[in-house]
């Protein structure tokens, strides 16, 4: 089934952009609803600048007249918007089912403060209750992180894009970890980046500030340090 677009929590989230922000544009679907949200705020006359996390995002932004610039450009990026896969009730996130994982991350760490944008089925008790946790490498290394990772209890498949290999915009692929649920994300996380040929987790850890929620007609915002 479909999932919803979130309309609402695309909306609210132009509250926090101020003329002159330059701010973080993620990919996928709330993100999607975002940048197209923020393209009609620059049709009247809002000045920001975007930076894109995938080539899929800089393609719509730069079709809606949203100027973009690189991490070349700024010091520091004001603002990023972005959806999740799993969210849970210490606002850690997974991410990466789009596989911009990395770009996301990097884009994320830069930045001042981190928005997300989530319908509540994105909502979990614990990270790894959807069962998947994406995991970028290295082509070269593909094959021995999957043996790797499936030795520590998380086997893994490689994505697939029809009858090749899934290619993130990095030119790497994405292995799909099989995960219980995730008792000690930090712990996980060090475990998995330690792999030689890993380039980055979908585990987005104490980064998220706002995390915006649309349920149906109704939209509910947690910040952390409120709960």
């Amino acid at each position: 089934m479909t999932e919803p677009v979130p309309a609402l929590v695309a909306q609210r989230a132009l509250e926090y952009v101020k003329d002159g922000d330059v701010v973080g544009l993620g990919t996928g679907r709330a993100a999607t609803a975002f940048v197209r949200a923020l393209g009609a705020r620059c049709r009247d006359g809002v000045r920001v600048r975007g930076i894109p996390t995938s080539q899929v995002t800089a393609d719509l932004a730069a079709h809606l007249g949203i100027p973009l610039v690189s991490l070349d450009d700024v010091a520091q990026i004001d603002v990023t918007v972005d959806g999740a896969d799993e969210v849970d009730p210490q606002f850690n996130l997974i991410k990466g089912y789009g596989g911009a994982l990395v770009r996301e991350k990097i884009v994320a760490a830069a930045s001042r403060r981190m928005i997300v944008l989530v319908g509540s089925e994105k909502l979990v008790p614990v990270l790894g209750t959807r069962g998947k946790l994406p995991v970028e490498v290295v082509p070269f290394g593909a094959a021995s992180c999957r043996r790797r990772l499936t030795d520590l209890g998380y086997p893994a498949t490689l994505r697939g894009d029809g009858d090749r290999p899934f290619v993130s915009d990095n030119g790497n692929w994405i292995l799909d970890c099989h995960v219980p649920a995730i008792d000690d994300p930090a712990h996980l996380e060090r475990t998995i980046v330690a792999l030689p040929g890993v380039v980055g987790t979908g585990l987005f850890l104490g980064m998220a500030e706002i995390i915006l929620i649309e349920d149906g007609q109704t939209l509910q915002l947690r910040q952390r340090g409120t709960q």
